[in-house]
């Protein structure tokens, strides 16, 4: 569930029960240790989130920070939302691989990888596709997708 209170990471991790603080802490873990320099981890939408601060790139369509990835226990399941491989073939195909070489089943919508446990992920892949884009990177993808759909 998006957290309503959690105003940061810390207290959204204590308002969890204690098996999804487990799988939520080791998920965040990886994802803190592969993040690219620039991306800072807030509560925004509810839920943990990684984005591109709006002192780096304030023009967005909502005046809200670009989200790069976000991570969250729902009510029944937990959620990994990672935009670097939405709109890209390239990094949804590894990420797929990943998830085929490590014998794991993908429950996956456009950009949100939804889990039950933390046996559901092969980590390792998890940590490729969050490395595999640099701030500066990953706002030149939403600048050229922007003019792209103003045409």
């Amino acid at each position: 569930m998006a957290s309503r209170c959690a105003t940061t990471v810390a207290q959204y991790l204590r308002e969890l029960p204690a098996d999804r603080r487990r799988i939520i802490a080791a998920v965040r873990a990886v994802i803190r240790r592969n993040l690219p320099a620039g991306y800072h981890e807030v509560m925004s939408w509810g839920m943990i989130t990684y984005e591109v601060p709006l002192s780096r790139f304030p023009d967005t369509y909502n005046g809200r920070p670009l989200m790069y990835a976000a991570l969250a226990s729902q009510k029944n399941y937990c959620t990994l939302h990672m935009m670097a491989v939405y709109g890209s073939p390239e990094r949804l195909a590894a990420l797929k691989a990943g998830f085929q070489d490590a014998g794991k089943k993908l429950d996956m919508g456009k950009a949100c990888i939804r889990f039950r446990s933390l046996e559901d992920l092969p980590l390792d892949a998890i940590g490729d596709a969050i490395a595999g884009v640099p701030l500066d990177r990953f706002v030149e993808y939403f600048e050229r997708a922007r003019k792209g759909r103003s045409r």
